[in-house]
């Protein structure tokens, strides 16, 4: 088998996730590389939806940003942002909802705000909530990717942004999605438990073992008793995967994501 690092693990983990013509939220970052390679490796119908109003866009180079003008010049349409929120994420068309975090808890809430001291002189500011707060609610589901640590998997958030499974009669609004179903690390994926509602291992990635995953998380993680193991990537996604950081670190003048 092909050599690769654990970061291209887990974006081919979470771009096979994508299937079929379904109409995907995407954030910057990982969850953008994961659902272009899904795009270019075994989904050409999938619909990416960016926060800018780009519908079914097609880039060719990873965008920096959601205003970049590769998503506008590749998009079906450009829709204004109200539209985006109102008509398809609100409006229930959002299949899934893919985000990224600097912090996640067991119940899939994420912090993408700021880390450590308090939110007037924190000892990190992040970007920030952008429009994940309203992703992780309205979407039929959302699917989380970030690499995986104890700084990273929390007992407790430093700040919550989004929600995750809230218990309580908000939950049950029918303009609420499922919320976070899946997330996938560096180490292996999650899912989130039907009953507690509560991320627990369902697989992990080669060379690993639920120890492993176990050691590097905040809280008492549980495991499924059906733990599957992530088959390796192929010849085939690695080798499109690798184009698409080279087409990007050239057109940005940046070196690929290869970590």
């Amino acid at each position: 088998m092909p050599e690769y690092t654990p970061r291209e693990m887990m974006t081919i983990a979470a771009a096979r996730k994508l299937s079929g013509s379904m109409v995907c939220f995407v954030g910057i970052g990982l969850p953008s590389e994961a659902a272009n390679l899904a795009r270019l490796m075994h989904a050409p119908d999938v619909v990416l939806i960016y926060e800018s109003g780009t519908i079914g866009a097609k880039p060719h180079v990873l965008p920096l940003s959601i205003g970049d003008g590769e998503l506008a010049d590749t998009a079906d349409t450009v829709v204004s942002v109200p539209e985006v929120f109102r008509y398809w994420l609100q409006g229930r068309r959002v299949d899934v909802g893919f985000l990224g975090a600097a912090q996640i808890d067991r119940h899939g809430r994420i912090n993408t705000t700021v880390i450590g001291g308090s939110y007037e002189h924190p000892n990190v500011r992040l970007p920030g909530a952008g429009g994940a707060p309203e992703i992780a609610t309205s979407a039929k589901e959302v699917w989380i990717v970030l690499k995986h640590s104890k700084r990273s998997f929390v007992d407790q958030l430093d700040f919550v942004t989004s929600s995750g499974y809230v218990d309580s009669p908000v939950a049950n609004l029918r303009a609420r999605g499922r919320g976070p179903t899946t997330v996938i690390t560096d180490m292996g994926e999650m899912i989130s438990d039907p009953e507690t509602h509560e991320l627990i291992l369902s697989a992990v990635h080669p060379g690993l073992d639920a120890g492993q995953v176990i050691a590097e998380t905040g809280w008492d993680l549980k495991v499924d008793s059906r733990l599957a193991h992530t088959p390796e990537p192929t010849v085939e996604e690695l080798t499109l995967l690798r184009d698409l950081h080279a087409r990007t670190a050239l057109a940005h003048g940046a070196p690929a994501a290869v970590e």
